[in-house]
């Protein structure tokens, strides 16, 4: 039996100041974002909250020795409720201090430490990517393991997600772009999943049809063509945000784990490094399922044969970011057996929302051929 959940309230705010008036910020939030958040749209609200920066603890992606050096500061504060506001980092971050067994992360993440939650979250995205608002994941680097990996239980969820288009005026194109790539393969990978129902459908084909629309508008008119369809793209990434909350991720997603926690390649960049290679071989492999149906939405709204769908995708894509090879960011050649070795035996979880089973030979064959 096939079920579908949508457990955050969700609302839809027009300013940051709408925010702190509606949900009285006190002296028992902790607020968890970027310095340049809290002074872009924060800071001149006089807000009371214990406000803590995610950078001031390490850079790059968010890592369970990251969490480790923050609960030893945060765990000297009484507050009783976590808001957080920023990006997929930041978002996965707050979630694990809303439990009261942090710390050792990797403890929590390997299933040494009981999963209980004592705190409120409300979470407020500044990208239009993650989706993680929406979902019950967090997702750190494990630097003694060498890899990323997701804790995905019950406690995890928001009480109340938060859209607020303002957030998303500043943010550089760079990161607009690979973050809503990130969306774009939440909805398609979670279109083809064997968990998807008629329910996380319609959430994934909006939030396609919706990102599809502004990427072309952005390769016909330039970066600034974004500004009028932000509200559209923060609403999609939540869109997506609900499907893959149901339905899952696959091999996309499962692929780019090693080469965002070895090289630090941003996610939705990593992402788009797997996504047409996986898609490509869905195809070849069993072309007259699902994935036909996909094909025929994709081509109707890119305006190309069902045959060529991922290759139109791709020259889209480009306007927002180059794709690169794997060798381009540095990977050697007799890496992509590990790579391969660490999909299979570590990410399963992701591996079981394929289209069709990929076994190793097929893994390593599409790195090969991305490399």
């Amino acid at each position: 039996m096939k079920q579908f959940r949508l457990k955050p309230n969700i609302s839809i705010l027009d300013t940051c100041k709408e925010f702190a008036d509606a949900y009285n910020i006190n002296e028992k939030d902790l607020l968890i974002t970027s310095e340049h958040t809290y002074n872009e749209y924060l800071k001149g609200l006089n807000l009371k909250a214990n406000v803590v920066f995610l950078r001031n603890y390490g850079s790059g992606e968010p890592s369970d020795e990251m969490v480790d050096k923050m609960y030893g500061d945060v765990s000297k504060t009484d507050y009783n409720r976590v808001i957080a506001i920023g990006g997929g980092s930041i978002l996965d971050v707050a979630k694990l201090f809303t439990l009261k067994n942090i710390s050792p992360a990797l403890d929590l993440f390997e299933g040494r430490l009981p999963i209980e939650r004592d705190k409120e979250l409300i979470l407020i995205p500044t990208t239009c990517g993650t989706g993680s608002e929406v979902t019950n994941i967090s997702i750190l680097e494990l630097k003694s393991r060498h890899t990323k990996f997701g804790l995905a239980v019950e406690e995890l969820y928001a009480d109340t997600a938060v859209l607020i288009p303002e957030l998303l005026q500043s943010l550089p194109f760079r990161f607009f772009a690979t973050s809503s790539i990130d969306a774009f393969v939440h909805a398609i990978e979670s279109y083809l999943s064997p968990k998807a129902t008629p329910f996380s459908e319609t959430f994934s084909i909006k939030a396609m049809e919706m990102i599809l629309t502004g990427y072309k508008n952005i390769a016909k008119n330039g970066p600034q063509a974004r500004m009028p369809y932000l509200k559209d793209f923060l609403l999609a990434s939540t869109y997506a945000g609900i499907a893959f909350g149901n339905a899952g991720t696959g091999a996309v997603h499962a692929m780019s784990y090693p080469l965002g926690g070895i090289y630090h390649v941003p996610h939705g960049e990593s992402n788009y490094a797997m996504f047409t290679g996986v898609f490509k071989t869905y195809q070849k492999l069993n072309p007259n399922g699902k994935i036909d149906t996909l094909n025929a939405f994709l081509a109707d709204m890119l305006g190309c044969d069902k045959d060529c769908v991922y290759d139109e995708i791709e020259l889209l894509f480009n306007h927002l970011i180059p794709k690169k090879a794997l060798h381009e960011y540095g990977v050697k050649e007799d890496e992509l057996s590990d790579f391969t070795t660490s999909v299979i035996e570590k990410q399963q979880r992701l591996m079981a929302n394929n289209y069709t089973p990929l076994d190793w030979d097929m893994v390593y064959k599409i790195y090969k051929e991305l490399y």
